[in-house]
């Protein structure tokens, strides 16, 4: 009998890419279809080698009788391949494990040939066959062997990764949810507690003032109820900015003029939609941080253009969010607190999922020149 050619099984290690994928029972569906590659292969190969009628019987007889064994002892590579997964054990333990299962497939299918052909020729041809093949067979069943290692190990540490990484991104998203929560779920306390301070002392000086300012406050309440929803949930650009008309408006009766607004919107643009509080959290850190600390006051500069994309066509919706503050070295320190506190990690991560990582968030600042947030959306994001 000829010796296997060297095509029959260099395709097994592809098992791995072919097989990472959904289930187990693609994973064997793969491997039974690289076994029949393999056997048709061994069979066209020993058919041309031999000559008259019967060729094509004789290569598949060649086939069946040299390849059948290892794809027999290969079905053991799945649970094999699982077992050392499990035990996680060292680089020179894993190694010591890799040349018992080498040395046990080779004999393993020593045996199996073995007692084929003293079933089938008695135990003389069986003896003499052993003696002649004994060499080539180790050989090529230590890298059959490694093949199914890689093959289905990798498959494994694939499946891992992916369950690993979709863990990684359901606890991130949920993280999101949860700081989202924090934003929506409740205003500023000492907003709120100045807020009511003001109405109180309205109440005495201005009653009519004083409804105008409640029914602002009343709205607001009302929008932060309606936007906790799921974060793929949206709200129009005229949405968002009229609920920070109205945070303004309660924030000057405390600043008075010590706060001024600079509004630069593209009339174009007021019905996008946006997820809903993407504004007023970096229009309170303006406030909090850089106005409400200056004697003199500040300026908060609020921005919604269509801009081009860098290298395209492709336009974004830019939502700026500016103050003209003390600014910060930024990025932090380590080791320090970013005065932009939850609210801006929160909202990068948030467009980071929200979007599939092609929205963008960035920050500019530095001692003495304010703090400026920007925000791109892709256009064809936006009536998604």
């Amino acid at each position: 009998m000829a010796a296997a050619p060297t095509s029959a099984h260099p395709a097994a290690p592809h098992v791995a890419g072919a097989a990472a994928g959904p289930g187990e029972g693609r994973l064997w569906g793969v491997y039974a279809g690289l076994c029949l590659l393999s056997w048709l292969l061994y069979a066209v190969a020993g058919g041309e080698a031999q000559r008259g009628d019967w060729r094509w019987l004789e290569g598949a007889y060649e086939a069946t009788w040299n390849l059948g064994p290892p794809m027999v002892l290969g079905l053991a590579g799945l649970p094999w391949a699982r077992w050392l997964a499990a035990r996680r054990a060292g680089p020179l333990a894993a190694f010591g494990w890799h040349v018992l299962g080498a040395l046990l497939f080779v004999a393993g299918w020593q045996l199996l040939d073995f007692a084929g052909a003293w079933f089938f020729f008695g135990i003389e041809h069986a003896q003499a066959t052993f003696e002649q093949r004994v060499l080539w067979r180790a050989a090529w069943g230590v890298f059959i062997y490694v093949a199914l290692v890689l093959g289905f190990g990798g498959a494994l540490a694939a499946r891992s990764a992916h369950r690993a990484a979709l863990a990684a991104a359901r606890a991130e998203a949920a993280l999101v949810r949860a700081e989202l929560a924090a934003i929506s779920g409740k205003l500023n306390p000492h907003f709120l507690f100045n807020t009511l301070n003001s109405l109180l002392m309205l109440t005495r000086r201005d009653a009519a003032a004083a409804e105008q300012t409640l029914l602002r406050f009343s709205r607001m309440m009302r929008y932060v109820l309606e936007t906790h929803r799921g974060a793929a949930d949206r709200v129009t650009l005229q949405e968002e900015l009229d609920f920070v008309r109205d945070y303004l408006e309660l924030e000057a009766l405390r600043l008075g003029e010590r706060l001024r607004v600079d509004w630069q919107v593209d009339p174009a643009l007021l019905n996008e939609p946006i997820p809903p509080l993407t504004l007023q959290p970096l229009v309170e850190n303006c406030i909090v941080h850089g106005i409400a600390p200056q004697r003199a006051g500040g300026t908060v500069r609020i921005e919604a253009l269509r801009v081009p994309a860098q290298g395209g066509n492709e336009a974004h919706l830019a939502l700026r969010v500016a103050d003209d503050g003390a600014g910060c070295t930024w990025p932090p320190p380590p080791g320090t607190v970013p005065r932009s506190g939850v609210g801006l990690s929160a909202l990068r991560r948030r467009f980071e999922l929200d979007f599939g990582g092609r929205a963008r968030l960035a920050v500019q600042s530095a001692p003495g020149a304010g703090f400026r947030v920007e925000i791109l959306i892709p256009c064809s994001e936006l009536h998604a």
